[in-house]
């Protein structure tokens, strides 16, 4: 595509009038007077009542005839914290709140706005005034982050483009108009920039090979399908930030000359959906989509597609498929989709961080996002944190630091005094890793050589309580299920594998059973077509090399050192610790299994109990009545049932 003067001077200054607008906008709403209320409403947010929270503090200002904004923001990472909210009123210190529910704010209003006390005992910090609101960079959990692709998360209104054009959006889509295509994929080469969907393939070397590619029409696909069991990370990126992944997505577009371009989310995705159609119209309604996109000569129409929710179509040929109205399902490569994909045409295909990451590319040199990370693996890694941990979350840290880092220094390690066990890292296709690998640096490759991947960014976190061999046996069922069936080995090997696994955790196993293990992994990795069936086997093979006792404590002793299976345990309630007038377990039991025995303590109907852990739940902590027994522990006797009383 040809540049001349005439095309750049016109992007450049039709640009500056959209910066100028923009910049006006947030200042009367952000920089003025008046305080400024941000409320988190992403999925996370809303789930623990945030719609409340913001109704609530629109009421209250209202009450008390307060000049105020208030804000739908996005996603600030820390959602064990929601509803989350950041209040700024100039001349005091910004503040940030935790799980405010509306009394909550309606208290803020009264206290913190309208009489200036900053309410300390309800704060989960205190932020240093800068130029925008609020600087949740000081915050001391982001001090350890390296926040690139999520430095607008919190700060921004999702679904408003003026607000992302004021924080220095679309500023690199205007930069990458006004250069050559040759120009801009090799910034993103000399960026080092690998795929963050999992196969970490270097992006700039992709385009390039699209580029190349001779055909009159070229596409360009946001991969946004994630299916991971604990991954959320793409779903809060599009929900905090859209602009910024479509911003990407059209330089990409631009640099491969695609005309015509999708978003694949997945429908379980209604916000996300939501909120990239808006980003959209609101690209095109400002001349940053569509025909002579900022005055330039380059035309791109983008469309959301939404996936009906199958794992596969997370890999790329199985994502094609769907576009195309078939069944996803994967199909041999090469070729690859950039050099023939969607209808035969060359395809580039991105997933939605590695996109993210191409304004601040373009914008802010290749030289600085290489300067993230390791030699290796450049840039940062963003990760969701679920399970056994005292701050789940969205995390984002430069590749290379360790897991010890990212688990206990900044998501704070592991609740109630519990041991770290271990941490599942990439999905249901990726590996467990024990405590002897919190050490390990978090890249691409340091990860591979211990048997686990980079996947989609999920992280679940595993304390002493957790079976090994059921964390395995959980992921595979979901693999299993999730399989388009094209590979006999991974359709009907990973069954095998499946039905091998319910055997131990119910007392079933033989001991051959690990060696049939084995076979069948290495059988379905080598045989299966594409990355869901070669990965499936992992979460197998590392629990059996760092947990191998596990697998025979069940096999062998028939029992379940975690006491977790469900069919190696019992529950029982202990006379000595069980508080007579306490009836909460009875009240919780599905089944009534829990009946009152003589001196009118409680006790367990083994026959009826379904071992579902509802009464160990409820049980107060005070007198921890409720316990669990293995088939090796000596089991008390059942008590009498209490007579009828007349």
């Amino acid at each position: 595509m040809k540049l001349n003067e005439s095309i750049k001077k016109t992007v450049q200054e039709t640009f500056q009038k959209i910066k100028t607008q923009a910049s006006e906008l947030w200042q009367g709403t952000r920089e003025g007077d008046a305080p400024c209320i941000l409320v988190g409403t992403a999925t996370c947010g809303r789930a623990s009542g945030s719609f409340e929270v913001f109704k609530a503090f629109k009421e209250e200002i209202t009450k008390h005839n307060l000049n105020a904004h208030v804000i739908p923001v996005g996603c600030m990472g820390h959602c064990y914290a929601e509803p989350l909210v950041a209040v700024r009123k100039p001349g005091l210190p910004s503040i940030l709140y935790g799980n405010v529910s509306p009394p909550v704010a309606s208290t803020i209003v009264k206290h913190f706005l309208r009489d200036d006390n900053l309410l300390p005992e309800l704060m989960l910090a205190a932020l240093e005034p800068n130029d925008f609101l609020p600087s949740i960079a000081d915050f001391p959990r982001f001090a350890l982050e390296t926040r690139t692709i999520l430095r607008d998360f919190g700060i921004i209104d999702p679904e408003n483009i003026m607000d992302y054009i004021a924080r220095g959006g679309y500023e690199g889509l205007s930069v990458a108009l006004q250069r050559d295509q040759e120009a801009i994929i090799a910034q993103v080469l000399a960026s080092g920039l690998r795929g963050l969907g999992g196969a970490g393939f270097l992006t700039g070397k992709k385009w390039d090979i699209c580029f190349k590619a001779d055909a009159n029409k070229k596409y360009v696909v946001c991969n946004a399908d994630e299916g991971d069991p604990g991954s959320f990370s793409d779903r809060a990126v599009i929900e905090s930030s859209p602009h910024q992944v479509l911003e990407g997505l059209i330089i990409a577009g631009y640099a491969i000359s695609a005309s015509e371009g999708y978003v694949y989310i997945r429908n379980e995705y209604p916000l996300a959906v939501k909120r990239m159609k808006t980003a959209l119209q609101q690209a095109r309604d400002s001349g940053l989509l569509g025909k002579r996109i900022l005055g330039s000569d380059y035309d791109l129409d983008i469309k959301v597609f939404e996936g009906s929710g199958a794992f596969v179509c997370g890999e790329e040929t199985g994502l094609i498929h769907s576009l195309e109205g078939k069944r996803g399902m994967p199909r041999h490569r090469p070729p690859y989709p950039a050099l023939s994909g969607l209808k035969g045409a060359p395809t580039l295909i991105d997933n939605v961080k590695t996109l993210a990451n191409i304004p601040f590319i373009t914008l802010d040199s290749a030289q600085a996002f290489a300067a993230l990370g390791t030699e290796q693996s450049k840039g940062t890694a963003i990760f969701s944190i679920a399970g056994k941990i005292n701050n789940t979350g969205l995390v984002e840290v430069a590749m290379g630091t360790t897991l010890k880092k990212l688990v206990f220094d900044i998501c704070g390690g592991i609740p109630k005094g519990k041991k770290f066990k271990a941490i599942q890292i990439g999905g249901p296709s990726g590996g467990c890793l024990s405590h002897d690998f919190l050490n390990t640096p978090i890249d691409f490759d340091s990860l591979k050589e211990v048997g686990s991947m980079m996947g989609s960014g999920g992280m679940v976190v595993l304390d002493e309580d957790d079976c090994m061999v059921d964390v395995a046996r959980y992921f595979l069922d979901f693999t299993q299920k999730e399989s388009c069936g094209k590979c006999t080995f991974c359709r009907i090997g990973t069954k095998q594998m499946l039905l091998i696994l319910q055997d131990i955790t119910e007392g079933k196993g033989n001991p051959e059973d690990i060696e049939v293990l084995l076979d069948l992994a290495e059988a379905v990795h080598q045989g299966s077509l594409c990355g869901l069936g070669k990965t499936a086997p992992n979460p197998i093979l590392t629990t059996l090399r760092f947990f191998r006792d596990e697998y025979e404590a069940h096999i062998a002793e028939k029992q379940c050192p975690a006491k977790m299976c469900r069919k190696l345990i019992s529950y029982y309630i202990l006379p000595e610790k069980c508080e007579r007038s306490c009836e909460v377990c009875v009240g919780s039991c599905p089944t009534e299994a829990i009946y009152t025995a003589k001196r009118r303590i409680k006790a367990i109907d083994q026959e009826k109990c379904v071992k579902c852990g509802a009464c160990l739940d409820v049980c107060p902590p005070q007198y921890s009545a409720v316990v669990k027994f293995s088939p090796a522990d000596s089991v008390p006797p059942a008590p009498e049932k209490l007579g009828e009383e007349k």
